[in-house]
C-alpha cells in the first residue's frame, strides 16, 4: 500500500495550496480528487482577491500573508497565474446613499469610495445608469482560478509530491485514528489526512459519523466564451444577499435541518455581478441555493433565464451573449472564519475549508497549517480550529 505523510482530499484550490504548502516543507505528500476538473467553486468562481476587506488583526494578517504568496508563486513555480489588480464596482440600488451604504465596510483595511451615478458610469461605460443609485468602488486583485491551481499542482509535483485523479470512497480507520483513504482501486496509507473538499467536505465526513460545522450554498452562473466587448470593473452588489442566507443557514433553529437528506432550506437568491478574464470570457452571476443535498436537482433553463435578467438591468450589453449555466457548492462556516486543523476525537484527521474570501485567505493559511503540521507553534491556528 502506498504510504505517505499527507493526504490532501480535493484538488480545488483549498486543497492544492495546502498540497502545495505541505510539500514545500518537506513532508510527502499525495493530492487526490474525483476528476480532473470537477464543477467546483474554484473551476467556476469570480477569481476576486478582496485584499483590502481585514477588519481584525487575523484577517489583516491573512490577507497580507495571501497576497505575499499570490506575488511568490510565478516565481515559485514559473506559471503565470494571471494576478492583477482591477477596479471593483458594488453596486448601490436606486434610493440609496452611497455615502450611508458605505458605512457598512466600516473598518475594512481600505474603505471602498462612495461614487455618484455619473462616476460608476464613467469607471464602467457598460454599466446602465437608470439601473443604481450610485456605486462604491476598491482596488481588487484578480487571478485565474484554473491556472492558480495549476501553478500550486505543478509545484507540487516539482517538490516530489503526487497526484491522483480517483474518487475517495472512505476513510481508513482503526479505532481513533485515520490512517489512510480508499479509493475504487487503491489504498492509500498515511501519517494524516486532511479534508479539503470544498462544499463536498460535510457529506464526506458525515459518511463517517463525523460532524464538522462547514455548511454549503449552491451556487449557479453562466460562464460566457471570450466577447468582443470589454469590461473595465468587476461588478458585484454592494449588499450581497448571499452573506445574509448563511447567517440564516446555520441559525441554531436551522441547524438541526442540515441533517436531512434533501431539502431546500430556504428560497433562492441572486446577486448580480460579472467579472471578465484576461481572455475576453465572462463569469455571470450568481444564484446561491441552500440546500441540504450538495448536488441538488435544479432546472438550469430556468436560472439562466433568472440570472440573465437580472445582467440585463445593470450591463444590457450581456443579456444575449452565447454562455453556458454552470453549478457548484461553496463551502462556508458558522462564524466567516474557515475551519483548519485537527478534527477532534479522531486523531490523523484535519480539514481545510469553510472559506468566505478564500482566493485571500487560502494561501496564507495553507502556508501557516503547514508550519503548524511541523510542529511549529502557530498561534493563529487556535483561532480557525474546527473546535473553536
Amino acid at each position: 500500500m502506498p504510504s505517505f505523510d499527507w493526504i490532501v482530499v480535493g484538488n480545488g484550490l483549498t486543497g492544492a495550496a495546502l498540497g502545495y504548502e505541505l510539500a514545500r516543507q518537506g513532508f510527502s505528500v499525495l493530492l487526490l480528487d474525483r476528476s480532473p476538473q470537477p464543477p467546483s467553486a474554484t473551476l467556476y468562481s469570480y477569481g476576486g482577491i478582496p485584499h483590502w476587506t481585514g477588519k481584525t488583526d487575523l484577517t489583516r494578517q491573512l490577507c497580507k500573508a495571501g497576497m505575499a504568496r499570490h506575488r511568490a508563486l510565478l516565481e515559485e513555480t514559473g506559471v503565470d497565474t494571471e494576478l492583477r489588480e482591477l477596479d471593483l464596482l458594488l453596486t448601490v440600488p436606486v434610493g440609496a446613499d452611497p455615502v450611508a451604504v458605505a458605512q457598512g465596510y466600516a473598518g475594512v483595511e481600505t474603505l471602498p469610495v462612495p461614487l455618484e451615478v455619473a462616476e460608476a458610469v464613467a469607471l464602467e461605460p457598460l454599466l446602465n445608469p437608470d439601473a443604481i443609485g450610485g456605486a462604491l468602488t476598491v482596488r481588487h486583485g484578480h487571478v485565474n482560478p484554473t491556472a492558480l491551481v495549476r501553478a500550486y499542482n505543478e509545484g507540487l509535483q516539482a517538490l516530489g509530491g503526487q497526484r491522483v485523479i480517483a474518487p475517495v470512497t472512505g476513510l481508513v480507520r482503526v479505532g481513533d485514528r485515520v490512517t489512510g483513504v480508499l479509493t475504487p482501486s487503491q489504498a492509500y496509507a498515511a501519517g494524516q489526512v486532511a479534508i479539503a473538499a470544498g462544499g463536498d467536505t460535510r457529506a464526506l465526513l458525515q459518511t463517517h459519523g463525523l460532524k464538522v460545522p462547514v455548511y454549503f450554498t449552491y451556487a449557479e452562473l453562466i460562464e460566457t466564451l471570450p466577447l468582443d466587448l470589454t469590461l473595465r470593473t468587476l461588478v458585484m452588489p454592494a449588499n450581497l444577499t448571499r452573506s445574509t442566507l448563511e447567517q440564516e443557514a446555520t441559525l441554531p433553529e436551522t441547524e438541526p435541518h442540515w441533517e436531512k437528506g434533501d431539502l431546500e432550506l430556504m428560497a433562492p437568491i441572486l446577486d448580480v455581478g460579472v467579472v471578465q478574464f484576461q481572455d475576453g470570457h465572462c463569469r455571470i452571476g450568481q444564484i446561491s441555493r441552500i440546500h441540504t443535498n450538495p448536488h441538488p436537482t435544479v432546472d438550469a433553463m430556468e436560472s439562466e433565464a433568472k440570472i440573465r435578467h437580472g445582467i440585463e438591468q445593470y450591463v444590457p450589453d450581456l443579456v444575449s451573449v452565447p454562455g453556458q449555466w454552470r453549478g457548484c457548492t461553496v463551502a462556508f462556516s458558522r462564524d466567516g472564519l474557515p475551519l483548519a486543523g485537527p478534527i477532534p476525537g479522531v486523531e490523523g484527521l484535519a480539514v481545510f475549508s469553510g472559506f468566505s474570501g478564500p482566493f485571500i485567505l487560502v494561501p496564507g493559511l495553507a502556508e501557516q497549517f503547514a508550519r503548524w503540521a511541523t510542529g511549529a507553534s502557530v498561534s493563529i491556528m487556535a483561532a480557525v480550529a474546527p473546535g473553536r
